[in-house]
């Protein structure tokens, strides 16, 4: 809804701290969870927030955090809430925070522990990205921007920086019911679209069922968040849209993108060259204070002007996170090409990304391991054609006993498991590959799979409760 952009700008506007990270695929008790970690003042929310808002109600599950000084309400709420005030207010203003380095923007994301980390971002280091794509890109007033993603999504947050820097219009993605994203972007007349893959090829095969071969006014779609599969990209080149082939993070927003100009092959196979905000070299896996070779596989490592802050309430993590030379380390793997374009090659980290969605293993195999029937577990990605990545759970029973697959799903929502997390696809094995001190070798699993030396089956939970 618009009314998250406002609340951004008024964060800005005034020296407060803003918090978009509150996913609707939450639950309310992880929406509570982080309120609670950053100490929040004042909630912006709105009826039937949250994955399990059919048996959970915000506002009561806020009533007795202690810092919580104002509630406001989108819509009709509980009598101790306060309506979003009105465009067009007569009250006077208090006088503007002018420093651009304050803290403005806390995204969280999910860190390797599986715990939220809140990324620390200030204005110049959220503009310092947009206005280099903006430049980059030429963009302008006369470009339409719509963002497929949700404004508690980082890529949207992006979005509305580069609509600042380009005094560009913004379409926040709030379609009327019914109306499909390809609808949208038809209607609204967009120009530049931003959005993960997985809108991509939802939009793609739309377009095929209705027979339509041009997009709209799109010149632009730029996709993050997962990688490209090469047939997304060239689909779009075909369709005389240029696709914007983009890697970044929630600490370093989209620092790394193709241009227009770039080649067909740079665009669909590789996320082009670092924007002038930002540098990055790669390092050994093993030494993250070493180079590799040119053209060998490294750590993405970066610094500039678009660098995160720093972590939350988290000094440990920020430290960690950068070598002893000062370049923040992504975790990402990848290598340059012969015109030093960046090719993503995996992950480091155990991150399963569904759809542009984040999910962190850790928490899954937390509850599983709570089920009495179960010794050990992993869950892991398996590859999928539309969203990238699904979640494989991998169990090894107590010996004389077992749980179906359906069984542990239902256990893993009474845990309080959100839906969006929910394995796709089980497995039971009998022993899993091991490093030499007894750690699953999860890179080993999706090897696995993917030979077919084991075969997960597809599951599928449903909530027996209704919406």
């Amino acid at each position: 809804r618009v009314e998250a952009v406002a609340v951004l700008l008024a964060c800005s506007r005034q020296g407060y701290v803003c918090n978009p990270s509150l996913h609707r695929n939450y639950t309310v008790a992880e929406i509570v969870e982080l309120l609670t970690r950053t100490r929040a003042a004042a909630l912006f929310a709105q009826p039937g927030y949250g994955a399990d808002a059919h048996r959970a109600d915000i506002f009561a599950a806020v009533s007795e955090l202690p810092n919580l000084r104002r509630v406001y309400t989108l819509g009709d709420g509980p009598a101790n809430a306060t309506p979003f005030p009105p465009p067009g207010s007569s009250r006077p203003l208090p006088p503007i925070d002018t420093n651009p380095d304050k803290v403005t923007y806390l995204a969280f994301t999910s860190g390797t522990t599986g715990r939220p980390k809140g990324v620390m971002h200030s204005d110049n280091t959220l503009l310092a990205n947009a206005r280099a794509m903006v430049e980059d890109w030429r963009h302008d007033e006369r470009t339409i921007l719509l963002s497929l993603s949700p404004l508690s999504h980082h890529i949207a947050a992006v979005a509305i920086a580069e609509a600042l820097s380009a005094g560009m219009e913004l379409v926040v993605n709030d379609p009327p019911p019914g109306t499909t994203p390809l609808d949208w972007i038809l209607e609204t007349g967009a120009s530049y679209v931003m959005g993960v893959p997985t809108h991509a090829m939802d939009i793609l095969g739309e377009m095929r069922r209705r027979g339509l071969d041009k997009l709209g006014e799109v010149k632009t779609f730029y996709m993050a968040g997962a990688p490209i599969p090469r047939e997304v990209a060239q689909s779009f080149l075909d369709r005389g849209v240029i696709p914007q082939n983009v890697y970044g993070m929630s600490e370093n927003s989209s620092h790394q993108y193709t241009l227009p100009s770039d080649a067909p092959e740079t665009i669909v196979a590789t996320c082009g060259k670092a924007c002038r905000a930002y540098e990055i070299r790669l390092f050994d896996q093993e030494n993250p204070d070493i180079e590799v070779m040119p053209g060998e596989i490294g750590e993405i490592g970066g610094r500039g002007a678009c660098l995160m802050l720093g972590y939350f309430d988290n000094q440990q993590a920020t430290e960690d996170s950068f070598n002893r030379g000062g370049w923040f380390l992504s975790g990402d793997l990848g290598r340059f090409d012969a015109d030093g374009n960046l090719e993503i090659v995996g992950r480091k980290k155990d991150l399963i990304i569904r759809g542009g969605h984040n999910i962190h293993p850790a928490k899954i195999e937390d509850l599983t391991m709570r089920h009495p029937a179960v010794a050990r577990c992993a869950a892991f990605a398996v590859a999928d054609e539309r969203l990238g990545e699904k979640v494989c759970l991998s169990v090894i029973f107590h010996e004389g006993v077992r749980a179906e697959a359906d069984e542990l799903l239902r256990h893993l929502h009474e845990a309080g498991l959100s839906r969006f997390d929910m394995p796709e696809y089980f497995i039971a094995i009998n022993e899993y590959p091991l490093t030499a001190s007894g750690k699953i070798l999860k890179r080993e699993l999706i090897a696995w799979a993917k030979s077919g030396h084991i075969r997960p089956v597809p599951v599928r939970w449903t909530d027996p409760e209704p919406e």
